[in-house]
């Protein structure tokens, strides 16, 4: 029925959430930290480099609406051993991407109190048991909280721009040439990048959609640039208003507004990072599913409940990602480095779906697709030696998508 389906602004709001989530009020810290006021550049450059990749995206899903989202275009385009390679590729980055969410989120919390390390380990696995119960039932219910999420997002950072006037008289905030350097700007936007995965994880919900040619593009695009704006604006405040606090926003919010900024940034922060990897989950689910139903992963995943949800494998990824959780407790992790063997295990994914998009989309899409595949080559220059570990894993899917396919493995589940 249609009323289960997503519509065009509830796709908005899970684009946007996505994007924002766990980032929104950390990375532009990171990225001044890592190119001072080059930062701003850095942000601008990406958010325009990423319309174009968004476009093709969302394209290639009006097109070729599936579960499996970049791994089927570069199968459609390419081969069934391409397509899976790249598919089991985005599932093998989930051992870090999705710790380095959670970690991310629980920076929010520890702006407003103050967790030992026992009882912070137990609030990221209640997350993930939330991220169940999100799932259980169907993305379609938290899609409408999401969209709720980014407008509470949206007014807090024009709030905050607006108090900016009488506060910038007596900062004299002033753009100097020399604070800015090239090379530290590619660096910046490598870390940046991160802001934006998950602009393929909208193409495994295709199919979720009511109408995914006329509503998904359109979700697609609004979001991308409403979640580029408002990086770009946070970045803006926090180098106009220059505070010690370990979370930054939280000072600026302070300062701009008056105290409680722990509270407002720490819950937005949390629920804008839950929100991120629920939507993330429900992808991945996704893609688990179609996997075991065409033989890639066992059969026993491909099991829909009475709400047309996997839930085998919704409760497998859950259980992995807990798995994580607790050997990261047991470990000191670097969050910029997560970030960065994160970024470039994406990027690949990116590159692929673009090279696919060339084959698979009209001629008119062509230049758009060049264009695109010309963005992710230099996102990967600016990631740099990080993009090792995507290598690594690119390789190791390789190997297996190769042994299964001589040994005549893949056999598709009976429906």
């Amino acid at each position: 029925m249609h009323s289960t389906k997503l519509g065009r602004w509830q796709g908005v709001g899970l684009v946007a959430t996505t994007l924002l989530g766990t980032g929104v009020f950390i990375l532009p810290q990171l990225t001044i930290k890592i190119a001072n006021q080059g930062a701003l550049s850095a942000w601008f450059l990406l958010t325009l480099a990423v319309i174009p990749i968004t476009w093709v995206f969302g394209r290639l899903s009006a097109v070729l609406p599936h579960s499996a989202g970049p791994a089927h275009f570069v199968e459609k385009a390419f081969s069934q051993v391409a397509g899976r390679t790249i598919g089991l590729t985005f599932l093998l980055v989930v051992p870090l991407g999705i710790p380095a969410a959670i970690l991310m989120t629980f920076q929010f919390v520890d702006a407003f109190i103050q967790l030992s390390a026992a009882n912070r380990l137990a609030g990221q696995l209640s997350i993930l048991l939330l991220v169940y119960l999100l799932n259980f039932r169907g993305i379609q219910v938290s899609a409408k909280l999401q969209l709720l999420l980014t407008s509470a997002i949206i007014i807090i950072v024009c709030l905050l721009i607006s108090f900016i006037g009488p506060f910038q008289l007596s900062n004299q905030f002033e753009f100097k040439k020399e604070l800015v350097n090239s090379s530290l700007i590619f660096s910046a936007a490598g870390i940046a990048f991160w802001s934006f995965l998950g602009i393929e994880a909208m193409t495994h919900l295709a199919n979720d959609f009511k109408d995914p040619k006329k509503d998904l593009l359109p979700a697609m695009m609004i979001g991308t640039v409403v979640v580029g704006s408002i990086y770009l604006m946070c970045t803006f405040l926090l180098l106009l208003v220059p505070t010690t606090t370990t979370l930054a926003m939280v000072g600026v919010f302070d300062i701009l507004i008056g105290d409680h900024g722990a509270l407002v940034i720490g819950v937005i922060g949390l629920v804008g990072g839950i929100a991120s990897v629920n939507v993330y989950t429900a992808s991945l689910t996704r893609l688990v599913w179609s996997f075991s139903k065409d033989g890639v992963l066992p059969c026993y995943l491909s099991k829909l409940n009475n709400h047309q949800i996997p839930q085998r494998a919704l409760s497998c990824l859950l259980s992995i990602m807990a798995l994580v959780l607790i050997t990261t407790y047991y470990t000191d992790s670097d969050l910029e480095s997560l970030i960065g063997w994160c970024n470039g295990v994406f990027v690949i994914i990116y590159f692929a779906s673009m090279l696919s998009a060339i084959k698979l989309l009209t001629k008119k899409c062509l230049p758009l697709a060049l264009f695109s595949c010309a963005i992710c080559l230099f996102i990967i220059w600016g990631i740099g030696s990080n993009m090792a570990y995507a290598g690594i894993l690119l390789l190791c899917s390789v190997i297996f998508i190769k042994w299964q396919s001589s040994y005549n493995n893949a056999i598709p589940c009976k429906s």
